[in-house]
């Protein structure tokens, strides 16, 4: 039961991430939280020790200040700091560099296919799809959280947390 909950929780939340911030361009903070709520949740039922916890925890302030000061400066937006931070609570420091060198590059494969896509008219019979015309402005972001969460469910699989339910 335990596995088939992992299977559904962490992989759905993030579906929900990047499906949310591509319709809409936000990633709701009860989305992040869902994270860390499921993530406690998982390490209590794995008895994953205390200090294992800890730096778990960890992982997500350091990705949360860093994320933060991104924000700061106008390179990244709210959500994607706090869906940042949420994943790194699970996936912990022994995945982070990891999920972030991946989340770089799928953030630039994503980033060079929507300008591109902003080069081209937008098709007549998508003239009423909000969210494909708040995408394709110039004035938008980009919807980071979808790099963020596909980098999420590329490393999952490789995180402690998977290891510890599924042996």
């Amino acid at each position: 039961m335990l596995e088939a909950a992992l299977l559904i929780v962490f992989p759905g939340l993030m579906a929900y991430a990047a499906a949310s911030d591509l319709l809409t361009m936000t990633i709701p903070n009860a989305l992040s939280l869902a994270l860390l709520a499921a993530f406690g949740g998982f390490a209590f039922a794995v008895a994953l020790p205390w200090d294992v916890v800890g730096l778990h925890l960890a992982a997500g302030a350091l990705i949360l200040l860093t994320c933060f000061a991104m924000f700061a400066a106008g390179w990244i937006g709210g959500g994607d700091a706090k869906l940042a931070a949420a994943t790194a609570v699970w996936l912990g420091f022994d995945k982070i560099v990891e999920y972030l060198l991946i989340a770089c590059m799928a953030g630039g494969v994503l980033s060079v296919a929507i300008i591109l896509l902003r080069t081209m008219p937008l098709p007549p019979f998508a003239l009423g799809w909000t969210w494909l015309s708040r995408l394709y402005d110039p004035k938008n972001g980009i919807p980071y959280g979808i790099a963020l969460a596909g980098a999420a469910l590329v490393i999952y699989p490789h995180s402690l947390i998977w290891r510890a339910v599924i042996s």
